[in-house]
């Protein structure tokens, strides 16, 4: 089954040349389903990029999955068109209503500041809060999974010796889990951060749990018991030359960067590298879609209400 996107936001035409279902509007409106509602907080600065890379994964599934972008209104985006985030992203005031199965926080190029001076972070904090009424489960991704923690479980982010920054190897540390199930022993995901989080202040959370590791990139994947939350530290949404452009962007600028690890073949920028990591990453999102939102999210999404009123 297909996501359900505007009939013309940019990413339709390209998941579509790529062979993803994607169902417009109009013929959605047509099929007697309640399809999962999931709400994409975009905080990158390129949005129709990741919102692409994103609606990829969601729409390898054989689930109805109807998508809205969400903005933070508190912070002015330098590199996307205020018609393109008018005509297609919501605003918090016009949702806080609604309910939603899920909730995708995306990662933001704000890590090296302290969360208190991001621009939007009293903003981004209340919308955090309004999910644990008003979303079944949320993903939270890179520096997303930092903020998260943080104002959660107040888990503090640190700063790296250097970037990490390539494809690293990972493990699972629980091959029970939902999430985890049809995980191979060893899985890939690229990585490109200046922070990350100890996995000793991880284990000393009871409500919290990790499922993969790496042991060149640290703790990759943590989850509550409950399912209600999942924090990842890579990017498996990215494409196979994101790597490369954020390389190539870094060395224009000037900056000391290292060549992304296990990326370019023989470590030639030149070469094209191979994508090496997406099948895992749309298991990751149908096992998410499947075990946490179509299995556990009440079809009335209201009886959310009832469900959390006492937190």
């Amino acid at each position: 089954m297909p996501i359900k996107v505007s009939n013309d936001l940019p990413a339709s035409k390209i998941l579509e040349s790529e062979n993803i279902f994607v169902m417009p509007e109009d013929r959605a409106m047509s099929q007697d389903i309640r399809p999962l509602r999931i709400i994409i907080l975009n905080l990158m600065p390129t949005k129709v990029e990741t919102e692409t890379q994103i609606l990829r994964l969601l729409g390898n599934s054989p689930l109805q999955v109807d998508v809205e972008l969400l903005q933070m209104v508190t912070h002015h985006s330098k590199n996307t068109s205020e018609e393109h985030l008018t005509k297609f992203y919501k605003t918090f005031d016009e949702i806080r209503n609604e309910r939603y199965d899920g909730m995708i926080v995306t990662g933001a190029p704000v890590e090296l500041m302290k969360f208190e001076e991001v621009d939007y972070w009293q903003e981004l904090t209340t919308v955090f809060d309004w999910a644990k009424k008003h979303v079944y489960s949320t993903m939270f991704i890179c520096w997303g999974a930092q903020a998260g923690l943080y104002h959660r479980y107040g888990i503090k982010k640190h700063n790296l010796p250097k970037k990490l920054f390539g494809i690293y190897n990972h493990t699972i540390v629980n091959n029970k889990h939902p999430l985890m199930r049809g995980f191979d022993d060893y899985f890939l995901v690229p990585h490109s951060r200046y922070t990350g989080v100890l996995t000793e202040d991880i284990e000393r959370e009871d409500q919290l749990e990790i499922l993969a590791t790496s042991k060149g990139a640290g703790v990759s994947i943590v989850c509550s018991k409950n399912g209600r939350e999942f924090y990842l530290f890579g990017h498996c949404e990215y494409d196979y030359d994101t790597l490369a452009k954020e390389y190539y962007r870094d060395v224009k600028k000037g900056l000391n960067i290292d060549i992304p690890y296990n990326y370019f073949p023989n470590n030639n920028v030149n070469r094209k590298p191979p994508l090496t990591w997406r099948s895992h990453a749309s298991l990751l999102y149908q096992n998410w879609l499947n075990y946490y939102l179509y299995q556990q999210t009440p079809y009335d999404l209201e009886e959310l209400k009832k469900m959390y009123e006492h937190e």
